[in-house]
């Protein structure tokens, strides 16, 4: 067999078992992403906590990675609160009579959305027990089911972002040297895909988050139910393009019109457009110097649902990223090979 035929048998070989690792890794996908990013934005701390620890640098990556869990874990569980609550919410306003018992629902929870039940007693506390005993055992069935995926998908996140935090210099390297793409255009993907992770989580993020606190205390001090649903709610809708938060407060709005509240409802119109709209321009261009996502605002829309809508949940991420290394390709393809190298950046190491 001479060289031709097997370099050409080489390619192919080399082409089938990539295809088939990408088979085997795409179910993680998201844990290893998010392992990327959490060891990126956590590299600075890394850096200081090693020189404060004398060069530890392993024992530096665990208290890193420790400290960098302690913010993210209760705002994982506060989005698994929301999205039930949510779910909750649609099938209280679904079961409305008409669109304005809905919208009284939502304003002053009146009729069709159940208000939030707190047992007082432990005879109360046992009718509710009853009372959703079955859903409940739904709820753990299905929890149970997913144990194992979702522990997997924890220890490859864990045990990713420290060795990524840990290994990421090494790891970097091996892919310059490894890979068919040229120095200067994998700097440049590379960049993308940190920039969509700080721009995701800190830029989208905190924006989001700081929109969603405010909405939350207005909504409590209006005395609006489920308000711990509806105020992250009104900070996922500032994304949205032309109507933001407006989708969710506007509702809220109508229904104290319709159940004679006109000074709740004028109060909150002046705060939805004055405070909770206001925040989104104060903030975003403080939040953008660290991270921002170079994608206009219709394609991060666009990417972010049809995300959602093709993969599920975790396509919110993917489309984002898939969208924003996709520009970038084309932006590489039109330049050629005139493309010049890629400024000096810390951001491969955070790999």
């Amino acid at each position: 067999m001479n060289n031709v035929s097997t370099t050409k048998m080489l390619h192919w070989v080399l082409l089938a078992l990539t295809a088939t690792t990408l088979y085997l890794c795409w179910p993680l996908w998201p844990a290893l992403v998010l392992a990327a990013w959490t060891a990126a934005l956590a590299r600075p701390l890394l850096n200081r906590l090693q020189r404060f620890m004398r060069g530890r640098r392993r024992a530096a990556a665990v208290l890193a990675l420790g400290l960098f869990l302690v913010v993210s874990v209760p705002m994982a569980l506060l989005t698994v609160a929301v999205i039930i609550g949510s779910q909750e919410l649609a099938q209280g306003i679904g079961k409305a009579s008409s669109a304005k018992v809905a919208l009284a629902a939502i304003a002053t929870g009146t009729e069709g959305v159940p208000p939030l039940v707190v047992p007082r007693s432990l005879q109360e506390a046992m009718d509710l027990l009853r009372a959703y005993g079955e859903q409940g055992l739904s709820v753990l069935s299905n929890v149970a089911g997913a144990a194992a995926t979702g522990m997997v998908g924890l220890f490859i996140y864990l045990g990713g972002s420290f060795v990524f935090l840990v290994d990421g210099p090494a790891i970097w390297g091996w892919m310059k040297d490894n890979n068919p793409l040229a120095p200067s255009h994998l700097q440049r993907l590379s960049t993308a895909f940190h920039e969509t992770g700080r721009g995701l989580i800190v830029g989208v993020g905190l924006t989001c988050v700081a929109q969603g606190l405010v909405a939350t205390i207005i909504y409590v001090s209006l005395g609006v139910p489920r308000w711990w649903v509806l105020g992250p709610l009104t900070g996922l809708a500032s994304i949205l393009p032309m109507v933001g938060t407006t989708l969710v407060w506007g509702p809220i709005v109508l229904g104290f019109f319709l159940t004679s509240h006109p000074i709740k409802a004028v109060i909150l119109s002046v705060l939805g457009v004055g405070v909770i709209g206001s925040v989104d321009n104060l903030l975003r261009p403080v939040f953008a110097k660290f991270g921002a996502l170079k994608l206009p605002t219709f394609f991060l829309f666009v990417s972010i649902f049809g995300g959602l809508a093709a993969f599920g949940t975790w396509g919110a991420l993917l489309g984002p990223l898939v969208v924003r290394c996709w520009l970038e390709v084309v932006a590489i393809y039109r330049q050629g090979d005139s493309t010049p190298a890629a400024p000096p950046s810390s951001e491969p190491q955070n790999t």
